[in-house]
Order: structure tokens, then C-alpha cells, then sequence
């Protein structure tokens, strides 16, 4: 009797093989269901340091915007592109391929010598280092700053990044410490910027329980004004309200340097000097309660604070981003001071 007929007309052998064939199928299933699951946690985790808050832009002109903005303004890549949108390569390089022809637009500094802003669109993370201090950064708080002298390059600012109260943190612009809203289980739908027009953006939050907040951004000649404002229509006073506004420096071409030797402190100003030592970006907002830097990521504050707000009252705050070509420093910040921009935004 061939071997082949002893398996077959043997039960308990053929049972056997059979269970060990079984075996090694459920083994090699184990295997690959573990292996997806790690894929998945490690995509994710990518994700967020990498800064993946991916938006589908629904309907043609929003695709084409967004596309626009990405790749012709950002100089997104096809895998950061689909970072930010949740689209497949493939999808991103047909619609690349439809929608952004030209790099015309990327070359454009701005119309009539008006700075560009845009909103910043995720997929690719702001900060340079310390992203772990920054998890999931949210794109709708974010605005893209393109710069005078290079149009490719550009600085993204936070406003707001966070902002604290004597209830607790309201408000925290990416994942790192839990807001009061994170302690109560209530998720913050995601918002997008509305886009005023060329040069103007602006966009508003409600919170849980009655507090609202917003922000009006507005490009000027070498400078961006900021106006943030806060409605309290809850039943308790709103004290202790400090916000961090955030200006990161890592796509700023000749500023993301990881230090703090090119940046000078003068509350309400912080202004950081290029690597070609005659170029300044400057920040400061009114009322100004600290200034202060982060080297890693690299970034510049001059955080502020709205006054008490009882219930059914509006608070407001003003800040400005200044391009300055110059060595002397602090001049600028004399003729800043003359120039009335506190009252002026």
C-alpha cells in the first residue's frame, strides 16, 4: 500500500493532519490580525506626531482650493496631502494632476504688496521638535504667515492655542493635557477658518455651557493684526482668562534655528532675527502678561489674557506679526509703539 493510501484509509491520521493543517492556518491568522493591529496603532501614532487632522473638502472648488494650498502654497508632498484629506495616493496624484497645473500660484507674495494668509491645512506637523508636546494638532486654530522676501516660506500661528480660566483649561488647539471638556467626556466638533476674502479670515467656537470665542485675522503691508474675542453666556463669571498665542518658526526660512540666542524679549514684543542677522519677525499682544520662547519648537509668545468676564459680557484682545527688514531692533519697537497698533486693530 502507497503511503498516500495509508493516510487516506487511516482516520485517526488523517484527522491529525488535519488538525495540525488548522493549526498552523489559525497561527498564521493570529499572525497577520496582530500584525494590522500594529500597523494600525503605529499609523495612528505617526499620525499624530506627524500632525494628521485629515478633512475630506467636499465638492470641486473646495478640493481645488484645498489642493492650491497644499501643494502650491505649502509644497505639500503626495503622502502629506493625503495626511490631511484621508485620500489614497492615487486619488491625491489625480487630483494634483487636475487641479494644481501651474506653480504660478505658489510664486505669488501677495496682492498689492499685502501679505498671503491661509489656513493651515494638518497633515504635516508645525513644530520642528517637541511633538510630543503637541499631539493631534488641530488645523482650524492655525493660520499659515507667507513671508515678504520668500514666498515659500511661511510661519504658522496658533491663535488660540490654549486658554485657561479659573474653571480649568477651556481650550487646548492639539492633545497634551485634558481639558475640562476631555474630563467630561464632551468631543469639540471639528471647524474650519471662513475665508473672508484675500486677506481676511475668521472663525468662532462655541463651547459647552454658554462660553464663546473667536478670531479675526486680517493681512496687512509686512504685518498680520489679530483680533480674538470671548462671549460668556454662562451663569458663572469667567476669571483668570490667560491665552497662549503661538508663533512657530520651523517653515520660516533663516529662523528655525533650535535656540534662543536670535530672539529679544521686550514685553509686549518678541522679536526673532534671522540667520541673515538684518531680517525680524515680531510679536505682541495687548494686554501682554509674559513673553517667552520654546527653542525646540521653535517658537515665540507674547501671551495674553482677557479681563474678567461676567455673565453676558464680550471681551476682546488685539495682537499683531510684524516683518521687519533691519539691524536695529529696538528702534522698531520704538516706531511700533508710536504707530498706535494697540488701538489701531
Amino acid at each position: 500500500m502507497t503511503p498516500l493510501l495509508r493516510i487516506i484509509s487511516a482516520p485517526s491520521l488523517y484527522s491529525k493532519l488535519l488538525n495540525r493543517l488548522q493549526g498552523y492556518y489559525w497561527c498564521l491568522v493570529s499572525i497577520s490580525l496582530a500584525f494590522i493591529a500594529k500597523t494600525l496603532r503605529l499609523r495612528r501614532s505617526v499620525n499624530s506626531r506627524e500632525g494628521s487632522d485629515s478633512r475630506m473638502p467636499v465638492g470641486g472648488d473646495e478640493r481645488r482650493y484645498w489642493l492650491l494650498n497644499m501643494v502650491n502654497r505649502h509644497g505639500y508632498s503626495v503622502r502629506e496631502v493625503g495626511l490631511a484629506t484621508g485620500f489614497p495616493d492615487a486619488l491625491v496624484r489625480s487630483m494634483i494632476d487636475r487641479y494644481c497645473e501651474s506653480t504660478e500660484f505658489a510664486r505669488t507674495p501677495g496682492n498689492g504688496g499685502v501679505l498671503s494668509i491661509y489656513p493651515y491645512p494638518g497633515g504635516r506637523h508645525p513644530r520642528k521638535g517637541f511633538q510630543d508636546g503637541a499631539l493631534s494638532p488641530q488645523r482650524e486654530t492655525k493660520v499659515s504667515i507667507f513671508s515678504p522676501w520668500d514666498p515659500r516660506s511661511y510661519v504658522v500661528v496658533d491663535v488660540p492655542e490654549a486658554i485657561f480660566s479659573n474653571l480649568g483649561l477651556l481650550y487646548l488647539a492639539h492633545t497634551h493635557i485634558p481639558t475640562i471638556w476631555d474630563k467630561r467626556g464632551i468631543r469639540l466638533d471639528p471647524l474650519e477658518w471662513c475665508r473672508d476674502g484675500s486677506n481676511s479670515l475668521s472663525i468662532r467656537r462655541q463651547l459647552p455651557g454658554g462660553i464663546e470665542f473667536g478670531t479675526r485675522v486680517r493681512a496687512d503691508t509686512m504685518s498680520v493684526e489679530f483680533q480674538q474675542w470671548l462671549i460668556n453666556r454662562s451663569s458663572s463669571s469667567l476669571t483668570r482668562l490667560r491665552v497662549q498665542n503661538c508663533v512657530l518658526l520651523n517653515r520660516l526660512s533663516g529662523f528655525e534655528v533650535q535656540s534662543n540666542r536670535n530672539k529679544i524679549f521686550r514685553a509686549p514684543y518678541v522679536a526673532c532675527e534671522s540667520a541673515q542677522r538684518n531680517r525680524w519677525i515680531i510679536v505682541a499682544w495687548d494686554p501682554c502678561y509674559r513673553v517667552w520662547a520654546n527653542p525646540l519648537c521653535p517658537c515665540i509668545h507674547s501671551d495674553s489674557y482677557f479681563p474678567d468676564c461676567k455673565p453676558g459680557e464680550r471681551t476682546e484682545i488685539k495682537g499683531r506679526v510684524w516683518f521687519h527688514i533691519g539691524e536695529n531692533i529696538e528702534n522698531e519697537f520704538r516706531r511700533l509703539d508710536a504707530s498706535g497698533w494697540r488701538s489701531s486693530c
